[in-house]
């Protein structure tokens, strides 16, 4: 009995501490199937948060012990409302010398908050697509990883900036 409360309160506790991230303007994630294929790409899109502020842009991505790749190569795109279009390939170190991934976990699932753009001021009214494809390559290979294993979600996240 002792030990259920413990665990509801924990719970309790877990739930607050996550609801209460005060500077999360948009926060999403979407889960890929088990190999995230070369030609699929995740889609987020979000309405224009208000135009006077600056707000920092994040990929999240959680991965399993199944990412066999010391850093993760991603092509972003956003689509502004009025059409214009800004492509950027990313590379992200994904785990340390020794081979050991990267991010924030207890279990073998980890997350990362991978910087995209900072101080982004939506100056368009209107809906933003972020779209985000992998793009990794093997060593010395010409031709991409066609099913990427151990990628089990992605998320798109937009963050008020601190004014301390």
């Amino acid at each position: 009995m002792l030990r259920n409360s413990v665990w509801l309160l924990f719970l309790i506790f877990s739930f607050l501490f996550v609801a209460c991230d005060s500077n999360s303007v948009y926060d999403v994630y979407k889960s890929v199937p088990q190999k995230w294929h070369k030609n699929s790409i995740v889609t987020f899109q979000l309405k224009a948060p208000d135009s006077t502020n600056a707000y920092n842009l994040f990929v999240n991505l959680r991965n399993t012990n199944d990412y066999k790749y010391n850093n993760l190569f991603l092509i972003v795109e956003m689509v502004f409302p009025h059409g214009k279009t800004i492509k950027d390939t990313l590379e992200y170190k994904m785990a340390d010398p020794t081979g050991k991934l990267l991010g924030t976990g207890f279990t073998d699932v980890k997350e990362n908050k991978l910087w995209y753009k900072e101080a982004v001021v939506f100056k368009e009214a209107g809906t933003y697509t972020v779209n985000i494809q992998q793009a990794m390559r093997e060593h010395g290979k010409v031709n991409g990883v066609v099913d990427l294993e151990g990628i089990t979600d992605v998320g798109f996240r937009v963050e008020k900036i601190n004014q301390e």
